[in-house]
């Protein structure tokens, strides 16, 4: 399985704005892509303008699928200017705990 993680800085006065983007850009890429097999939204609770994402699709061909579906294209176009940093990493997963 392949893993993306990303940390989002925002500008404050989009805060809200973004986290429901956010969570809409989730839901979609669970309900629309069958390869998305997880897809958490994490904020920081000292750092409300700090955004993590942790998700997982079936294969890096999944995600690749992903990023031109057209509701990440257009998230990441009206995210880019709620945006201050962004850092994306890719992972392949190794082990679940507790599954053989």
């Amino acid at each position: 399985m392949f893993v993306i993680t990303v940390w989002f800085e925002v500008n404050a006065s989009s805060q809200e704005e973004f986290a429901a983007a956010l969570r809409q850009q989730a839901d979609n890429s669970l309900t629309r892509e069958a390869d998305c097999l997880r897809f958490d939204v994490c904020r920081d609770p000292s750092r409300n303008e700090w955004f993590f994402l942790y998700e997982i699709y079936r294969d890096k061909a999944a995600f690749d699928r992903h990023l031109q579906s057209e509701h990440f294209k257009s998230f990441d176009a009206s995210a880019a200017q709620m945006v201050v940093s962004k850092e994306v990493k890719a992972l392949d997963l190794m082990h679940v705990a507790g599954e053989e």
